[in-house]
């Protein structure tokens, strides 16, 4: 039976084409941890993760040590032994966990990931100006590229927030619809005053208004909301997503697979979001191309609306040397698709490395 032989870490630093503002944070670059894991048969597998300073409890320091401990002790053990190693401690780092057991998951050739047909899968894209006319330049810019679901963040000011999304809406013309995002940065008053304003014209769905472990104070704003909410960052269990069912107009729920651990998971997270009446989210729009990659062959089979696995197009440059296909505002990926990691990018982005295994030391 095959074993682990040997598991390669490293930590990228990726430049964006363009800063990317969240109410918490902006981003000039995304730093993955990439996982690389190998068998004593020869297969090897890949996967990765990104720290979201901010986003939630993890660090990327306290991310990268969990990695170094739990590579150490997959060593020598089965895939399935390994991936049950990494789990009994996902609590302790979502994100490190996902990036492990992910990289196992494709060594194995995890079912998920086969694409049996041409698959087209349309993205979202954020709307990132601030005055009515650049707001109309990019708009028109974003329609013509084929985009038809915009991510609006909001949570910054009420009153600022109403008229940046009316003038999107003008903007749009009923040709996209709008998914409205605060990122955990309003208050529960600020949220209802937000939420109840709102035309509800061409708007999807509002994310995440309120604080993560606050789930009476998005309950709140779900009641006084025009459009329906969707739950976010406190999605990371089957639990989660049986709470978040119970709630009055919450009909969304977002997964992303570094909160849940893997990509059976990821599946299993997605199918009880439909079994308790939701509509399922998939993606991350801090996940590289690797992570967009993996997001994409899940979502192939739980999602219905636009996928926000659309991180990989916002660094300088790709990761694959065949690059995840995209145009007309939608990943296409041809049946049989499989990534071909560009070595030579890998090398040029690594700014930390550590080995575990035969003939290797630890190196940080």
């Amino acid at each position: 039976m095959a074993r682990i032989e040997r598991i390669e870490v490293r930590r990228l630093r990726l430049p964006l084409v363009k800063p990317y503002r969240l109410s918490y944070r902006t981003f000039q670059e995304f730093e993955p941890y990439v996982v690389f894991a190998h068998d004593d048969e020869g297969r090897s597998g890949f996967g990765d993760a990104h720290v979201s300073p901010g986003s939630s409890s993890e660090t990327r320091e306290g991310a990268w040590a969990f990695i170094a401990d739990h590579a150490a002790r997959a060593l020598g053990r089965t895939p399935a032994e390994a991936k049950a190693l990494v789990l009994d401690d996902f609590e302790e780092s979502k994100a490190a966990t996902t990036a492990l057991v992910s990289a196992i998951e494709v060594l194995e050739r995890n079912p998920l990931l086969d694409i049996p047909a041409d698959l087209t899968l349309p993205l979202l894209v954020p709307v990132g100006a601030l005055d009515e006319a650049g707001i109309a330049r990019e708009v028109e810019a974003l329609l013509e590229q084929g985009f038809r679901t915009f991510k609006v963040k909001v949570g910054a000011d009420v009153e600022a927030d109403l008229a940046r999304v009316a003038a999107i809406q003008r903007s749009a013309r009923g040709q996209a619809t709008l998914r409205l995002d605060a990122n955990r940065a309003y208050t529960r008053e600020q949220g209802v005053a937000f939420a109840s304003r709102l035309d509800p014209e061409g708007i999807e769905l509002f994310e995440q208004p309120c604080h993560a472990d606050d789930w009476e104070a998005n309950g709140a704003v779900a009641k006084a909301s025009t459009v329906p909410l969707m739950l976010d960052e406190p999605i990371c269990t089957l639990a989660d997503i049986a709470r978040a069912g119970g709630m009055e107009r919450v009909a969304f729920c977002k997964l992303k697979l570094k909160r849940f651990g893997g990509l059976d998971r990821l599946k299993a997270g997605l199918d009880a979001v439909r079994a308790h009446g939701m509509e399922p989210v998939l993606g991350d729009g801090l996940g590289s191309e690797i992570q967009g990659w993996l997001e994409a062959c899940v979502a192939r089979t739980t999602i219905r609306g636009a996928g926000e696995f659309n991180g990989f197009l916002k660094p300088h440059d790709r990761l694959f040397r065949n690059p995840l296909p995209f145009n007309d505002g939608s990943m296409r990926l041809p049946a049989g698709y499989w990534p071909d990691l560009d070595r030579d990018a890998l090398e040029r982005f690594t700014t930390e490395r550590m080995t575990f295994g035969p003939d290797h030391e630890r190196t940080a």
